[in-house]
């Protein structure tokens, strides 16, 4: 059995390299088929991925994660399928556990687990972070790793990849809840902003993002707009100050979001996509 690797990467040359080392460190041969689509790419990214053995190399002369993840589908044959985001580290072991995760019986889509990098940020950003990290939403959920497995069978639920920006929010829909699995022993790191004004960069394109999701599909999860105060404040009273803050950056997202220029625009964060330490990147966790 033949795990395939989709990596759509626009200007990831940062952190590609890494991303595909750790993957294929331990990895024997031929157990993985690893395919980059750089997509728009102004950087090195497609030279830091042909460098790596064992990975084989698309590009698309335009910018879009839709396309590229097409253009990945297209190039790769095996199952199961794990779409891994440029800047996660996943290590062997925990693709393996991915793999297996959608081999077992009425399981056709899986995500590891997150861990939020917050170390060295800004107040506001840690004290968003808290609330996020204890969100309801990201239970039993694919969104927001960075990592999402699909069996043969769970990729047939759908066509090519639509034009949107919400991808993991798309496949997340996709399947119930007793189709899909969030594997406790893998775990990625999620690099959060290093600073505010990126944080509200990338809260504007999430919410654009997944606002035309739901508008345009009623299978996608809706948004409880409280539950960041009922699920995680309340019964934690101690992170008030900490819920002010998630409460007054969402609400400048959501101003942001209306903006053309964000609904339209890349919006991504640059800030978080430096290479981390080997201590801290880690694809499978304890």
């Amino acid at each position: 059995m033949v795990t395939s690797v989709v990596v759509a990467a626009h200007d990831e040359a940062a952190v590609l390299g890494q991303t595909l080392r750790t993957l294929l460190a331990d990895a024997e041969p031929g157990e993985f088929e690893v395919v980059v689509v750089a997509n728009g790419c102004t950087d090195a990214t497609a030279a830091v991925a042909r460098s790596v053995p064992g990975v084989a190399v698309r590009e698309l002369p335009e910018p879009g994660k839709p396309a590229a993840l097409n253009a990945g589908d297209e190039a790769v044959r095996g199952f199961p399928r794990i779409y891994l985001d440029a800047d996660i580290a996943l290590e062997t072991t925990g693709a393996r556990a991915l793999a297996a995760a959608v081999a077992a019986p009425g399981v056709l889509a899986a995500a590891p687990r997150r861990r939020l990098d917050t170390t060295g940020r800004p107040l506001l950003v840690r004290g968003y972070y808290a609330i996020n990290g204890r969100h309801p939403a990201y239970r039993d959920a694919l969104f927001g790793r960075g990592a999402i497995a699909l069996s043969a069978a769970g990729r047939a639920r759908f066509g090519p990849f639509p034009d949107i920006v919400a991808d993991d929010l798309f496949l997340d829909s996709l399947f119930g809840a007793a189709e899909k699995r969030e594997v406790a022993e893998v775990a990625t790191v999620v690099a959060t902003p290093r600073r505010t004004a990126d944080l509200l960069r990338r809260l504007g394109r999430v919410r654009a993002g997944n606002a035309s999701l739901r508008a345009a599909d009623d299978r996608v999860r809706r948004a409880r707009r409280s539950s960041w105060l009922v699920d995680v404040v309340l019964p934690r009273p101690w992170l008030l100050p900490a819920g002010v803050c998630y409460a007054g950056l969402t609400l400048l997202a959501a101003a942001a979001a209306r903006r053309p220029a964000v609904r339209d625009g890349w919006g991504r964060d640059d800030s978080s996509r430096v290479p981390a330490d080997t201590d801290g990147a880690t694809g499978a966790a304890s």
